[in-house]
């Protein structure tokens, strides 16, 4: 509405009169570079009798009228003016067929009827024309739209629903056209946030297939910014005067405005997300990708992440569990704002069933767990479900005070037996456990459900985008409808993917029991595709980041992610990160029988493939001496063409030191068994062979190598999906672990510490495991040099 014209004074300062009109501060500053636009506006805004501030709306068409106003028809500026004032013309739109009407009867005495008639006064568009009209240009335009995405053009939808609807609302048919892009696409995929590319020459073909290895298995942030799928808080914390749906109808958030301006004044109008982990078992792979989305999310925004412990279930929490959550959120490299337990809330939560109670929207049922299972099977209303408010109130002080035993009585949400979503079929809200709580200890021995818990912390502490996987969908309308019963404050929800990797589980209840049952060696087996399980397989937190990023955040519930795409982004780090170095798995004892037994030679052997000559830290010295070991898949009795390995009177060159040629083979008393191999070498590098071995030598006379344990990991599962096998165990890999206890090192491994990571040339890359020792180091094989997703996309 128009303010009062308090400060009716010629000596206000421009700048003053534009802000109080509702300019905002950038737009005032440029209109006083514009000496002639500063003049009209100071005018107009005297001529409209604003000078003590107005509407932003009014003030905007005010601004449009000192900008745009036709100069022959200046006569009729202030009757247009009076228009505006009064609200008879309040949209852009009106105000454009004011500025044609009036250009073109510039001269003319004014005909009020005429003229309202082209500007639209007094029209008013209903909400149900104005969605029946956006409803048929999307009919019109819906192939179009269902190949361009959300790289439509909006501004031609707009523009086509103006032409058939002028006076509508420019900001409900807004509304409504993003609303039903949104029903006809359902969320935004990184996919359509990207740039279109170009199409390339067909000379560049090659170029361009590695161009989409990388974009396909590693995006740049510069290539792919999965977050830009979520809305800002400018565009989420609208009061939504509708319901939304997507393509599988689901529920929007629905404030009102007094709710909003509290949860707003609380966050400033920043992200708050929430990464809300249940303290029953160990993350996995999949809680990693959580993670990024809430973590990332707020960091990108400038925001803040909660790590919230879901402990509503005190039987299967343990403070194991609890710890190695904060550490290993830690570990992936993600600082929580705060961490908190839905325990903290349980006084509230109890507060707030009382409410519910009180408000008809909860009761105290007696059905067994059987019971409740046939009845919501059948939409049957439980016996008790219409029991007076005050008997409900006396039963439920009764759980919590432990009068009643244990699974006769559980508090219900009265909600709704008849809808198509089971999960409104009166869910549990509180169950009676007279077990204690690891973080509340045994104040309680009633404890909300976590329908019934989720939503509400979430309003508690303010979340403003509460993130979660694809089948907590059909929660969402549970989820709104309690805090809709209790009146609380209603963050946006997203349903993303879940992220599940081929021949591995990661249900908890599966990884449970190969821990339990001990099919593997507990939670941090490295064959696991538990985080403990990864970094002890050394695995980095940033190679599984970058995996997270270059799979993206999708509301496509697709297949399987290939476990060779995770493993072709630990490779891409590890081939920068890990210095190289010999072992060999098998040794074969290879005497060089033109070289003294004292004799000990030392070789420069590069740790990084370019690693510049002068760069003494780059390199490791390795002693070459009469007796060497060679691997035994190295040698064959009989040589080929396609073979360059060791045989018998050929020559291969040992890696940094020098050429060899087989002489003799000792064999065993099989006549097939090699024991040990004779042969010289050339000590002036005269030799060019083709074949290149890796190998490891006496240090000293008699003096073995340094003996090492390396564990070779595969595949936990042969099947890619053993979770969907009915005998799921029997899909276990015998070979997903293979011990080989005596391997053969150069010395400098002998320095090597937990964690550290090597490339073992033409082996793979390894990690020093826990389980080492000063006597004896062990190594997990983290993974091979192969590189099969590489090369599948090519």
């Amino acid at each position: 509405m128009v303010g009062k014209n308090e400060n009716d004074s010629g000596s206000e300062k421009p700048l003053d009169l534009f802000l109080k009109i509702g300019l905002d501060e950038k737009t005032a500053k440029n209109t006083l570079a514009n000496n002639k636009v500063t003049s009209n506006l100071t005018t107009v805004i005297h001529e409209a009798a604003v000078t003590g501030g107005c509407d932003r709306t009014v003030g905007n068409l005010l601004y449009t009228v000192a900008t745009k106003f036709p100069s022959n028809a200046l006569v009729h500026r202030p009757t247009l003016i009076e228009y505006i004032v009064s609200l008879k013309i309040k949209t852009p739109a009106q105000l454009e067929a004011a500025f044609s009407f009036l250009d073109a009867n510039a001269s003319d005495k004014l005909k009020v009827n005429d003229f309202e008639a082209a500007c639209g006064v007094g029209v008013e568009v209903s909400m149900e024309d104005i969605e029946s009209t956006v409803n048929e240009i999307f009919e019109e335009n819906k192939a179009v739209i269902l190949v361009q995405r959300y790289r439509t053009n909006v501004g031609d939808l707009f523009g086509y629903v103006r032409k058939k609807q002028p006076w509508a609302d420019p900001k409900i048919v807004k509304q409504l056209i993003d609303a039903k892009l949104y029903a006809l696409l359902g969320e935004r995929t990184a996919a359509d946030n990207e740039k279109p590319m170009k199409k390339k020459k067909e000379k560049a073909a090659k170029a361009e297939d590695k161009a989409t290895v990388e974009e396909t298995a590693n995006p740049s942030e510069e290539e792919i910014n999965p977050f830009l799928i979520f809305p800002s808080p400018e565009e989420n914390f609208k009061v939504h005067t509708e319901i939304y749906f997507s393509d599988r109808p689901v529920l929007r958030a629905c404030n009102s405005k007094e709710v909003l301006e509290r949860h707003l004044k609380v966050t400033g109008g920043k992200v708050f997300t929430r990464f809300p982990p249940e303290p029953n078992g160990y993350l996995h792979i999949g809680h990693a990708k959580a993670m990024f989305v809430d973590f990332g999310l707020a960091k990108e925004r400038g925001g803040c992440c909660y790590l919230r412990y879901d402990d509503t279930n005190p039987e299967a929490e343990k403070k194991e569990y609890i710890d190695h959550i904060e550490e290993i959120v830690s570990w992936m490299g993600w600082e929580p704002f705060k961490i908190t337990y839905t325990s903290d809330y349980f006084q509230e939560l109890y507060e707030l069933a009382v409410e519910l109670i009180r408000r008809g929207h909860a009761y105290v049922d007696h059905q067994t767990p059987e019971e409740i299972k046939e009845y919501r099977e059948k939409k049957m209303n439980s016996p008790w479900r219409d029991r007076p408010t005050e008997e409900s109130l006396n039963l439920f002080d009764d759980m919590k005070r432990g009068v009643i035993e244990e699974g006769k009585a559980t508090l219900r949400m009265k909600q709704d037996m008849q809808s198509d979503n089971f999960n409104m079929y009166d869910l549990i809200a509180y169950r009676i456990k007279f077990t204690p709580h690891p973080h509340a200890g045994d104040k309680w021995c009633i404890y909300p459900s976590y329908d019934y818990a989720h939503c509400i912390v979430d309003s508690l502490e303010n979340i403003t985008h509460s993130l979660c996987t694809l089948e907590f969908e059909t929660r969402r309308a549970s989820y709104y409808w309690l805090l809709d019963a209790l009146g609380l404050y209603q963050p946006y929800v997203w349903e993303y993917s879940r992220l599940n990797i081929t021949n591995t589980v990661m249900s908890k209840r599966k990884l449970n029991r190969l821990v339990t049952e001990k099919w593997v060696d507990g939670w941090d087996d490295p064959r696991l595709m538990t985080l403990a399980g990864l970094r002890r397989r050394g695995v980095t937190a940033t190679s599984i980041n970058s995996f997270v990023r270059g799979i993206g955040i999708t509301r496509s519930d697709c297949s399987m992610i290939r476990l060779d795409r995770l493993e072709y982004h630990i490779r891409e780090e590890l081939n920068r990160t890990a210095p190289r170095t010999m072992v060999v798995l098998n040794p074969l004892k290879v005497v060089i029988t033109n070289l003294e037994a004292s004799s000990v030679i030392y070789s420069d052997a590069k740790k990084w493939p370019d690693a510049p000559a002068d760069d003494a830290s780059s390199f490791y010295k390795v002693p070459f001496s009469n007796v060497v070991y060679i691997e035994h898949s190295d040698f064959r009795l009989k040589d080929s063409k396609d073979y360059y390995g060791l045989a018998p009177g050929k020559s291969v060159l040992l890696r940094y030191a020098f050429p060899i040629k087989c002489t003799e083979v000792i064999l065993g008393d099989d006549k097939e068994s090699v024991l040990e191999i004779r042969a010289e070498y050339d000590p002036l590098k005269k030799t060019k062979p083709k074949g290149v071995l890796h190998w490891v030598a006496e240090s000293a006379p008699g003096v073995d190598p340094l003996k090492i344990e390396v564990r070779l990991f595969d595949k936990l599962f042969i099947s890619e999906n053993p979770a969907e096998l009915d005998d799921w165990l029997g899909d276990l890999n015998p070979e997903s672990k293979v011990v080989i206890s005596e391997a053969y090192a150069v010395p400098s491994l002998r320095d090597a510490t937990v964690g550290d990571r090597f490339q073992f040339e033409r082996l793979g890359y390894f990690a020093v495991d826990k389980d080492s020792t000063p006597e004896k180091l062990v190594f997990n094989r983290i993974v091979t040099l192969r590189d099969t997703y590489g090369k599948a996309v090519k």
